[in-house]
């Protein structure tokens, strides 16, 4: 009789890891910096994410010095940081008090760009909430 639990037992572990679900790929991003190279870099990062794995949530989160990338007039990538904020698996988020400490108003965001009251504490969140976290930076 114990051998035949035994038996049963380890069947049922076995079973559970054939159809344990693969975890979700949802991997925030932060932007600091105004390095055009970086900027570069965290978009193809984007894009080689979402084009691999179309599940994939992704949030690019910019503080500090990222602000450029994603002000009208300033950026460099204006199309790329257009194109992602249409995506419905891609998040481009500003932190408030950024936009305040460099003069920056909603009106001057391209298209799309979210504000969060807090761009360090969003990353913390989504950390908190699982998610990876990635620092753009080469």
């Amino acid at each position: 009789m114990k051998k035949q639990t035994l038996i049963i037992t380890v069947l049922l572990v076995c079973s559970n890891l054939l159809f344990a679900q693969k975890a979700p790929y949802n991997v925030v991003m932060d932007m600091t910096s105004d390095d055009t190279i970086t900027q570069k870099m965290g978009l193809r990062w984007i894009s080689e994410i979402v084009d691999n794995n179309p599940d994939a949530k992704v949030e690019m989160v910019f503080y500090g010095k990222g602000l450029g990338m994603i002000t009208q007039g300033k950026s460099i990538v204006a199309d790329g940081v257009k194109k992602y904020a249409e995506n419905k698996n891609v998040s481009l988020k500003v932190c408030a008090i950024a936009m305040k400490n460099n003069n920056v108003d909603k009106s001057q965001l391209i298209a799309g760009v979210q504000t969060v009251p807090d761009g360090i504490y969003e990353v913390i969140s989504k950390q908190h909430d699982g998610w990876g976290y990635i620092k753009v930076s080469h």
